[in-house]
């Protein structure tokens, strides 16, 4: 009997589609959650993002010691159900708690557990899949968080503004559906492991590879990259053009999501037509553009352009370095896709904030906070010139 491995394709895109859901739904309500709902202090709001991306970064160190003795199949089930229960238990435990925000940590670090798992787990689980040109279907198995992203803040904004916000843990347990549905299809799919129980490379022996090091810096890079200029775009367009928050989400992020998500699906359908890794370099060398577009024109509307083209040069990054480095190391496994899931997270987490860092220094000054956020797309840059002259070496 033939296996259907569409169907894993289509569980692995709902799991993308859910860690966008996880990481995006929230602080859409972060100011609800201080001025009506809980009343919970803006210093307390603060703490939600760190604590999921905390949780996704242990999630990640665990992945690559145990995920292989656990078994593919039982750990991205338990993903989904995280991630569905954290979901629900965002709209009731607040309510348990003489201290509602206890009740929104522990929903927020339920659900980054699930989102963690689906993070390490659905790449590798496509890349085992007997499909040609992977490098394509992985840059459109990652299409769906931009895809999600999109549709969670459409959706719920749509949604508050027809119902009212002070109904907003309706829209939670709705979206807490995409995960629990999904659990039929990863329970029914089949899941084929990249390398064979026990012959996979250890995390010593990663650590000693220098191609593994060169993706780590890459995958930092397309993490800062991506996130520093994702989550300041909609402070740009609200102090650069005097935009409104919802016209602001709606010109920065949203637009943002719309350009990443057109990259990744463009590279999946004429992906084998070009090389991957001078792809990269290309979108590199745009983002850098759109970095000192959006940090050094006067013209506001440039600058808006520039935050907005940077979605679609930072598209191919994060799944690009993935399907390069599988390739430079195909018996490196889970640990691998974990480790430089790592990685990516602490880019990602690390970015904006040193973004953030030198605004604030700079007398809230966001243009200079953008103007050292130039350094990450060099630096994937000169890492992709390291790992081809490697790869040319090697050859």
């Amino acid at each position: 009997m033939q296996k259907n491995y569409k169907k894993t394709l289509l569980a692995c895109y709902l799991g993308f589609i859910t860690q966008a859901i996880t990481a995006n739904f929230a602080p859409l309500l972060f100011w609800n959650f201080h001025e009506n709902a809980y009343h919970i202090p803006l210093g307390k709001i603060a703490l939600i993002p760190l604590a999921f991306f905390l949780t996704q970064l242990i999630v990640d160190a665990l992945c690559a010691r145990y995920v292989d003795k656990i078994g593919y199949r039982k750990a991205i089930i338990a993903s989904q159900v995280a991630a569905g229960l954290g979901l629900i238990g965002l709209a009731f435990l607040p309510d348990l708690f003489s201290d509602p925000f206890i009740g929104v940590i522990i929903s927020v670090i339920i659900y980054a557990i699930g989102s963690g798992l689906i993070e390490v787990l659905c790449s590798p689980i496509v890349e085992a899949c007997p499909f040609d040109h992977k490098e394509k279907v992985m840059s459109l198995l990652h299409s769906f968080y931009c895809w999600g992203s999109l549709g969670v803040v459409l959706f719920s904004t749509l949604f508050f503004f027809a119902f009212g916000i002070e109904n907003w843990k309706i829209v939670s347990c709705v979206w807490a559906l995409v995960p629990l549905l999904n659990i039929y299809n990863f329970a029914t799919c089949p899941i084929e492991h990249l390398v064979e129980e026990g012959k996979g490379m250890t995390i010593g022996q990663l650590c000693k590879t220098p191609v593994f090091w060169v993706s780590v810096v890459l995958m930092a890079c397309a993490g800062a990259s991506e996130l520093a200029m994702a989550q300041w775009a909609s402070a740009y367009a609200e102090s650069a053009l005097q935009l409104s928050k919802t016209l602001g989400d709606l010109a920065g992020p949203c637009m943002f999501a719309i350009t990443m998500g057109i990259s990744r699906v463009l590279f999946g359908k004429y992906g084998e037509k070009v090389d991957l890794t001078v792809y990269m370099m290309g979108c590199g060398v745009l983002c850098l553009v759109c970095y000192v577009l959006a940090s050094m024109t006067a013209n506001p509307v440039w600058g808006l352009v520039g935050c907005i083209a940077c979605g679609f040069s930072v598209g191919i990054m994060w799944p690009g370095t993935l399907s390069i480095s599988s390739a430079r190391l195909p018996m490196g496994g889970t640990a691998l896709f974990a480790l430089l899931a790592m990685a990516g997270d602490l880019g990602g987490a690390l970015g904006p904030s040193v973004v953030g860092y030198v605004t604030q220094a700079a007398g809230d000054n966001l243009k200079a906070g953008l103007q050292l956020g130039c350094i990450f797309p060099i630096g994937l840059i000169v890492g992709l010139l390291i790992m081809r002259r490697m790869a040319k070496k090697t050859k």
